[in-house]
């Protein structure tokens, strides 16, 4: 008779409070889990469907008291079509190659990923981030993750996009690009060649992380339409979505137990 261990716990906390990052006056508050184990990979992807991200191998998700800003949301790749400004940007970037490679953080990387850290986000704590710090971003993963990295013709690096593996889509975690070629929107390229990848390798989703309407920085990603949006532990099509009432109750987050 084979000894099988008992199934450890899964334990969640709750963050102190701190300013919000992308509503002014606001406070933020996550619940966290760690991603750890011979079944990170089966955890990570049902947290993912529930509306949590990763960062390291923990995995979160908001819980502001009084506040609903921050709302997971995926690209359906299947019924996904690009409209006239996806497409032109498309066209900016046709000579862009992208190359997925195991998470290994490099000097070159580096190297861009502070320009971008300087011209986009130069009072935020990514800012001063040392190579060792951008390494363990990369590098330290619980689960399958690529760095793919975006290069023009004469292989220059002109952007990457941490990106992991689930069972169901591509999770987009972070990506940074020259910030000189702010007109040719490497970023939200990056995100057309993961549907496309993920297209390619049969997966259903691209997931985008977190939209925040009321946030400029984080409203963009409503633009990639048909898109699915988690709503009271649902996921729903964006224009099908009663977001009207208020805060959403956070029912996503108990299906892991």
């Amino acid at each position: 008779m084979s000894f099988k261990p008992p199934r450890r716990p899964q334990f969640f906390y709750t963050t102190a409070p701190l300013p919000c990052p992308y509503v002014a006056g606001r406070t933020e508050r996550k619940v966290v889990t760690e991603i750890t184990g011979v079944e990170a990979e089966t955890l990570h992807d049902k947290l993912s469907r529930a509306g949590f991200r990763r960062s390291h191998n923990i995995a979160y998700a908001p819980v502001c008291p009084g506040c609903a800003a921050c709302i997971a949301i995926r690209i359906p790749v299947a019924g996904f079509r690009p409209d006239r400004s996806l497409r032109r940007i498309a066209r900016a970037n046709a000579a862009v190659q992208g190359f997925p490679a195991a998470a290994r953080a490099s000097a070159e990387q580096y190297q861009l990923f502070q320009r971008y850290q300087q011209a986009r986000h130069g009072d935020g704590d990514m800012a001063t981030m040392s190579f060792y710090d951008y390494r363990a971003m990369v590098e330290d993963t619980p689960i399958e993750t690529w760095l793919v990295e975006f290069r023009d013709p004469d292989d220059s690096l002109l952007g990457a996009c941490l990106t992991d593996r689930l069972g169901d889509g591509l999770s987009a975690v972070y990506s940074y690009f020259t910030p000189e070629l702010d007109r040719r929107s490497l970023g939200t390229y990056a995100i057309l060649w993961l549907v496309e990848r993920a297209r390619a390798l049969d997966l259903p989703y691209v997931y985008l992380g977190y939209w925040v309407p009321e946030s400029r920085k984080m409203a963009y990603k409503a633009r990639f339409r048909p898109c699915e949006i988690l709503v009271g532990g649902k996921w729903r099509p964006l224009e099908d979505a009663d977001l009207a009432h208020g805060p959403q109750p956070r029912a996503a987050l108990l299906p892991v137990a």
